[in-house]
């Protein structure tokens, strides 16, 4: 995406884009003078009622030779008074795909909302750009036979101003660079198994880090030993491909002591293990490891916008797999803060190498620390694939992380952690057990992983119900979301603006 200033009627462009909200008459701004140059006709198809202006309507105009572009699309923004960034993000990523299936290779757009919608022009570019690069993106390199493809190229920004040209391109190259990590994370929760195992993970990780200059370490199973990760261990020694535990570090403010922790958990293929899961849509656990994939793509997006805050992501990967060295229900494992574990179900496995992830995240003195993993179905069963669930222990950082989503319009919610809860984990045998059965299994899950938080401010999002979706919605699309990358990029930047955390 790119912004240029000049008069949107003369630029050469496949089609052109403008927009209308619901109820308009008249359209005025970009879309008045394209309907002036089309000599009104626009204004005409508005008085038929073929153009209403509903949110999401698109019509789609032949200007037969009256202005250079072939075509004009005019958008639909609905009612006014609900118009937001989401809206602006949501409805660029339809308008995008739109394009794409008509064979139109580059549009040429005015910016929605920055007019009489009344949002500032930068945040409304920043919303383009992520809606047009997240809506558009299509994960097909293990397709052989790609028929047809068509592909919208390139949208320009054509803005009449040019003093607000400077403040557009600051939004596109920001928007670009949130949805392209976004994306990135996509691209390592659609790969199967197969090819994304721990160590393929551990390289690709790497090679992000290099991209943009941070540093990376990558523990192999004999360093996790000799740091006593027996829970990590516990459950990759059913798996025939090695653990690896990547620690990726972004240093934007190298005079501060303070770094913000991103721990995300990286189960590469899920089968339950003992426990075994149902054959039925456990193909989509290869999706396991979105939380790991979440938090390395957004450090990489914060070595390429370099705010003043340091960072480090850590992502403990292995499989669960029930091979015949697998653990068994009833083992008891030991995590790297000596905590004892009785493990009664393999198939909590993820909140077993977060144990160790944040031992180890304490180790480093990261404060505070955000866990994030694909953890419980029964976050689903709370919240369905709507919003993430966060809980934690430290209530501004809960507060923090809720209004970091609103900002990249990804949900959360809040559940409570009262003490009542950290009951349910209780063990005979152990200092605990890694699930507490049925009722509030997200919450009960939360509290064991608070019991290796300690008293850090620490916050957990359980994003298990939105991390892979069945259609396109929105800038949402077929298969892994990348929930929630832009979501700790705008917490990371949250915590730049304060100066670092606190």
């Amino acid at each position: 995406m790119r912004v240029e200033s000049g008069d949107i009627t003369r630029v050469q462009a496949d089609a052109l884009v403008v927009n209308l909200f619901e109820g308009v008459r008249a359209p005025g701004g970009g879309t008045g003078a394209v309907d002036r140059a089309l000599d009104g006709a626009i204004t005409r198809l508005i008085q038929q009622g073929d153009i209403t202006g509903k949110r999401g309507e698109i019509t789609l105009l032949h200007t037969l030779g009256r202005i250079p572009a072939p075509r004009v699309a005019v958008l639909g923004l609905g009612a006014r008074e609900k118009f937001t960034l989401d809206t602006v993000r949501d409805l660029t990523a339809e308008l995008a795909r739109f394009l794409r299936g008509r064979g139109i290779a580059h549009a040429a757009s005015i910016t929605h909302g920055a007019g009489i919608g009344g949002l500032e022009p930068e945040a409304c570019a920043q919303a383009m750009a992520e809606g047009a690069v997240l809506g558009l993106y299509t994960f097909t390199r293990h397709k052989t036979r790609l028929e047809d493809q068509k592909e919208l190229r390139t949208v320009t920004l054509v803005e009449h101003d040019p003093a607000k040209v400077p403040e557009l391109r600051r939004g596109v190259e920001r928007g670009v660079i949130l949805a392209e990590a976004a994306n990135f994370a996509r691209d390592l929760a659609n790969e199967p198994s197969n090819v994304l195992t721990p160590t393929e993970m551990a390289e690709r990780a790497r090679a992000k880090a290099a991209e943009v200059g941070l540093a990376c370490e990558v523990l192999d199973r004999e360093q996790m030993r000799a740091l006593g990760m027996g829970a990590l261990l516990g459950v990759a020694q059913g798996s025939h491909q090695p653990p690896k535990f990547v620690v990726l570090t972004y240093r934007g403010a190298p005079d501060s002591e303070r770094a913000l922790g991103l721990v995300g958990k990286g189960i590469t293929f899920d089968t339950g293990g003992i426990s075994l899961k149902p054959a039925q849509g456990m193909e989509e656990m290869k999706g396991d490891m979105s939380g790991a994939a979440a938090v390395i793509a957004a450090v990489w997006a914060l070595g390429r916008l370099k705010p003043r805050v340091n960072v480090t992501a850590i992502a403990p990967c292995t499989e669960n797999m029930p091979g015949g060295g697998a653990i068994k229900p009833g083992d008891v494992l030991r995590a790297m803060n000596g905590t004892t574990i009785e493990v009664v179900n393999t198939d909590a496995e993820g909140r077993l190498i977060l144990a160790d992830a944040l031992c180890y995240a304490r180790r480093l003195n990261l404060s505070p620390i955000v866990d994030v993993a694909t953890l419980t179905g029964a976050i689903t069963v709370a919240l369905g694939n709507v919003a993430m669930g966060v809980m934690g222990n430290d209530e501004a950082l809960i507060e923090h992380i809720r209004q970091a989503a609103a900002y990249a319009g990804e949900k959360v919610w809040p559940l409570p952690m009262f003490e009542e809860y950290r009951e349910q984990l209780k063990s005979d045998v152990a200092d605990l057990k890694n699930t507490g059965g049925r009722p509030a299994g997200s919450i009960t899950a939360a509290w064991f992983l608070r019991e290796f938080a300690g008293d850090t401010p620490w916050a957990h999002i359980d994003m298990a119900g939105v991390d892979n979706y069945d259609r396109d919605k929105g800038w949402i699309v077929k298969g892994a979301s990348g929930m929630p990358v832009r979501t700790l990029i705008h917490l990371a930047l949250h915590y730049a603006d304060a100066r670092g955390p606190a």
